[in-house]
């Protein structure tokens, strides 16, 4: 199947799994696992922090930075469309009694720093207390700008916020941008890296922030039931999606911009090609088309797409140039 649906289909290259068969091993909740300190080290000094903690999703290192940098009853700004906020389960609130502030999303993906700044709630016993700021980069496909996030990271510094972003994809805006990774996390305090999307690796997401905070997270690791035994199986596969599956990410661009100009040829569909900055295509379905059976047939042809009346099209390694030919040839025929 050539599968558009998202990069966390993904599968573990070969050379990911001779290093897994081969990985050496111990208890990581003693913190005997030898690849798995490994990682940690080399992630943390790689990104720029005094520490790293290797988790089993995303959703459970943004977790874990919440509640690490909040207490309960504490407050965190983020945007309306922040995957912590609407894709999580509402794990902040539920697990961690923090309180979520929504704002708009901009349509580059950024926050307004008018509507952060007058967010932050005053010091007054009626409000929760306004303790951090998050960001994400990149966000549904788009980038935010270095200067942006310089200027977040000072609103949030001047105001005694702490600032962490969901870095998911953040080896997707750096490669775009022809930087360090470090460049980009350089400007928040802690940051979620995930290794199983476009770099490949089977599970894992690494979380990044000082010694302090990383020992905190530590311990909520344990208690949310993350603490995980001989992980350096799969450390030594997120060890090469940092090393080896990085620089790979501009071909999945390449790609994604190549099937935004496809479809933007159709009358059927309608594509921003602005907003194609990494490796995700929005594609607005134009008058009545029927996506249900659209879907049902591209399915019959070999072919996954997610239904909705805007298709998302993820690139990544698994997709080939020749995957979206016969993707692009497939739709045409079907749409005849």
């Amino acid at each position: 199947m050539i599968d558009f649906r998202s990069d966390t289909v993904t599968v573990p290259t070969k050379t990911m799994r001779v290093a897994m068969a081969n990985a050496e091993v111990g208890d990581d909740v003693y913190g005997d696992d030898p690849t798995v300190n490994a990682l940690e080290a080399m992630s943390a000094e790689r990104f720029g922090f005094d520490a790293a903690l290797f988790t089993s999703s995303g959703t459970q290192a943004n977790l874990l930075a919440l509640m690490s940098h909040c207490e309960r009853g504490d407050e965190y700004i983020c945007g309306q469309q922040a995957h912590n906020y609407k894709f999580e389960g509402g794990g902040a609130a539920v697990l961690g009694s923090v309180q979520p502030q929504p704002l708009t999303n901009q349509v580059d993906g950024s926050l307004l720093l008018t509507d952060i700044e007058a967010a932050i709630k005053p010091d007054d016993p009626h409000f929760a207390q306004t303790r951090l700021l998050s960001l994400e980069n990149t966000i549904g496909g788009k980038i935010l700008s270095q200067s942006y996030l310089a200027s977040a990271q000072a609103l949030a510094f001047n105001h005694g916020l702490k600032i962490h972003l969901d870095g998911a994809r953040v080896a997707n805006a750096a490669v775009a941008q022809n930087i360090p990774i470090s460049e980009i996390t350089q400007y928040f305090d802690s940051v979620s890296i995930c290794l199983s999307k476009g770099l490949c690796a089977p599970i894992g997401s690494i979380l990044l922030g000082d010694a302090l905070l990383i020992k905190k997270a530590r311990r909520w690791r344990k208690v949310l039931g993350g603490g995980m035994r001989q992980a350096g199986i799969l450390a030594a596969a997120a060890q090469l999606a940092i090393t080896d599956q990085v620089e790979r990410l501009a071909d999945d661009h390449d790609n994604a911009a190549y099937l935004a100009k496809a479809l933007g040829q159709l009358s059927e569909f309608d594509v921003d090609l602005s907003l194609v900055q990494t490796n995700m295509v929005f594609a607005k379905i134009v008058g009545n088309l029927d996506v249900k059976l659209l879907v049902r047939k591209l399915k019959d042809k070999g072919i996954l797409v997610t239904e909705n009346t805007t298709l998302r099209l993820v690139t990544h390694r698994d997709v080939s140039r020749q995957d979206i030919e016969y993707f692009i040839t497939t739709l045409k025929s079907l749409l005849k």
